[in-house]
């Protein structure tokens, strides 16, 4: 079981944060102020960090300014990115505009905060950016005539970047996203893989479809997909987030979910475990003699040892037991069906997709 940290582990900033740092250092260079080194933000909910400024330029009509992403102790693809802000007088017609430069998403798909045809900059991030550009106006007494600005956001190696996330089954073609609701990345909080599971049910109900499915790894997703012919944007990125996902989608139904996954991983869904991670929830032994009605199973040490003793009656009592604990959790008229895969990619058990909520068969 993995253990936390002597030292409490170091937060960082969101992407939104540094874009919305880099606005204010590149404007103060736009309206002819100094070339600032550092500037100080402020987050949605108060906090005042400051950035270092890795990169200014200018030109007729433009400036930007550029921030590295800290994303502290998280495991995060962006950490040490560059978050470019361009701008630059716009056209009047909102004070405010953004564009995507290079690495940076467009959205293609419904069911995202942005509209189709718009940049991949989220609605908290485009807020920050526009308080900046009307604060920073105002100290520097900026004429109204002169307020209008075109923000471009760019991120080199953002599209290399990008096919490391779920922006590309998403819908988000070209780059990332601009991310962050507080403005702050939390260490292995879990939140922004939680809401990619999220964003992947929107799309997915915008997209029409009826029928989802959510697995535990990649090679339970290829089984998965392979055998249901779902499209990708159909598969949701659940990992061990069960629980996420299914309470998602107990407020934002469709019609069909598939969980798949590895048995023992399955074991814990259907011993009650939402979070499947090894670190946060373990295989009762002892409850899963019980349910066998095999006292041996009590001593095994893995779910692969009891399935080598036991074969099938491990397999429909795994599919069964987290097809009732997944179906509790969402309406009677969302079906749930269960897939367990072996270490090899091969489909090893099946539960039928449950016609009410109250009951489902099993079988391999």
């Amino acid at each position: 079981m993995s253990r936390k940290p002597d030292t409490p582990l170091r937060k960082g900033w969101t992407t939104g944060a540094c874009a919305t740092a880099a606005v204010k250092a590149a404007l103060h260079l736009l309206w002819g102020q100094e070339r600032l080194t550092h500037v100080r933000i402020t987050l949605p909910k108060g906090e005042r960090p400051e950035f270092a400024v890795a990169h200014l330029a200018e030109g007729p009509g433009w400036a930007e300014a550029g921030v590295v992403k800290d994303a502290g102790d998280d495991p995060d693809v962006t950490h040490g990115a560059m978050i470019i802000a361009r701008v630059a007088g716009g056209d009047g017609a909102s004070p405010v505009q953004f564009r995507a430069g290079a690495g940076v998403g467009m959205v293609t798909k419904p069911g995202l905060p942005i509209p189709v045809g718009e940049p991949a900059i989220n609605p908290v991030p485009r807020q920050m950016m526009g308080a900046v550009v009307a604060d920073v106006a105002e100290r520097l007494r900026i004429p109204a005539s002169d307020r209008a600005i075109c923000i471009t956001i760019s991120v080199p190696g953002g599209e290399e970047l990008a096919a490391k996330t779920w922006n590309p089954r998403l819908g988000i073609k070209g780059g990332l996203s601009i991310l962050g609701t507080t403005g702050i990345v939390r260490p292995f909080s879990c939140a922004a893989w939680i809401a990619s599971i999220h964003r992947g049910v929107d799309v997915a109900r915008a997209e029409g479809l009826t029928h989802v499915a959510g697995c535990t790894g990649a090679s339970s997703e290829r089984a998965v997909q392979a055998d249901l012919g779902l499209p990708d944007h159909a598969m949701l990125d659940m990992g061990d987030f069960a629980g996420g996902m299914l309470k998602y989608i107990a407020r934002h139904p469709v019609d069909r979910v598939t969980i798949g996954g590895g048995l023992a991983k399955l074991v814990k869904l259907g011993q009650g475990a939402i979070d499947l991670h090894s670190g946060r929830s373990q295989v009762d032994f002892d409850a899963l003699a019980r349910a066998m009605d095999v006292p041996s199973v009590a001593k095994a040490n893995t779910v692969l040892q009891v399935y080598e003793e036991l074969g099938e009656k491990l397999l429909d009592w795994v599919v069964r037991a987290a097809q009732v604990k997944a179906q509790s959790m969402v309406p009677d008229k969302v079906r749930v069906d269960v897939i367990a895969v072996d270490r090899s990619g091969r489909i090893v058990g099946r539960s039928l997709p449950s016609n009410s909520g109250k009951n489902g068969g099993a079988g391999a």
